[in-house]
């Protein structure tokens, strides 16, 4: 019968349904909150720094303290158990150990590199300045134009869908008509196909800089482009044309956007000491055969 693994075990020690606490006990630091078979005390100062690294385990150290202790005291003697057998000294136990210890002194210089970029108000203020258009808001009404590929047809609503080129047409005409001094608002309400901005007098949205990544190029594109009260060209997309009008564009002030700055500048720089550190590293392969290349015919 195979051994059952270890996590499987020492789950299976958790009893069940206890309420769970909104949080850890308020003790002092110097507090022993267990005493172990060995004579070693534990105390909450300990526990709570287990609690900030063990991400994964912070539900059960919240709502099952009494269990995750006993599962750490027995993982504590199987530990010792294994020292005392000197099977941190032999394969594989030893080449797992030196592996973890890589992995996370890597991800602690890791940690540490990241929290120790401080980030002046000066650089702040520089940032912000220099990439104002990503906190740009744009608040855009809209007319969309529907048509379809085929021949015109009938819509649900027994309205006629147009075609591509006669939709591409009405809303050239409409463009003028505005341009003309037509009230935009009123065309919305008579031509646009879109009913959730028609019956909002063509609000459409308010686009941000964020907003990049969410809509097609093309749109945030020509509303980034256009001036307070400007209408756009057509803007063809799959199933309509749009006609967009930027009725209000401010900015998101500095204070408000300041953590996201920061974190941008802290990101770059940690890329570029990241990009610095791997193109330093330098390794040798001596052995085709272990890159999968052919081998050196033999000495003669």
């Amino acid at each position: 019968m195979k051994a059952l693994s270890l996590v499987v075990f020492l789950a299976a020690l958790l009893p069940a349904q206890t309420p769970p606490p909104q949080a850890l006990p308020n003790l002092p630091d110097d507090t022993v909150i267990a005493v172990f078979d060995d004579g070693v005390k534990f105390t909450m100062g300990q526990y709570k720094s287990l609690y900030e690294v063990l991400r994964g385990n912070q539900p059960a150290m919240l709502q099952e303290r009494k269990a995750f202790l006993e599962q750490y005291a027995l993982m504590r003697k199987l530990a010792h158990m294994a020292e005392e057998e000197k099977l941190d000294q032999v394969s594989p136990g030893k080449d797992i150990l030196d592996y973890y210890r890589l992995f996370l002194l890597s991800q602690a210089k890791l940690n540490q590199e990241v929290q120790s970029q401080n980030v002046s108000d000066e650089e702040i203020t520089k940032y912000y300045a220099a990439n104002k258009d990503r906190y740009r808001e744009v608040k855009v009404k809209a007319i969309y134009l529907a048509f379809s590929k085929a021949l015109a047809s009938q819509a649900s609503n027994g309205k006629r869908i147009l075609t591509e080129e006669e939709a591409k047409a009405k809303a050239g005409k409409l463009l003028a008509d505005i341009r003309g001094g037509a009230e935009f608002v009123k065309l919305v309400r008579e031509n646009s196909d879109d009913a959730t901005s028609r019956d909002k007098d063509g609000d459409f949205a308010t686009i941000t800089g964020t907003d990049r990544d969410k809509l097609p190029a093309a749109v945030v594109n020509v509303i980034f482009a256009l001036k307070p009260g400007e209408v756009s060209e057509p803007v063809e997309q799959p199933n309509g044309f749009y006609l967009f009008r930027a009725d209000q564009i401010t900015y998101r002030p500095q204070s408000e956007v300041q953590g996201e700055i920061v974190a941008a500048l802290q990101q770059d720089r940690f890329n570029r000491w990241m990009q610095q550190t791997h193109d330093s590293v330098k390794v040798e392969f001596p052995s085709p055969e272990f890159l999968g290349g052919s081998a050196p015919p033999p000495a003669k």
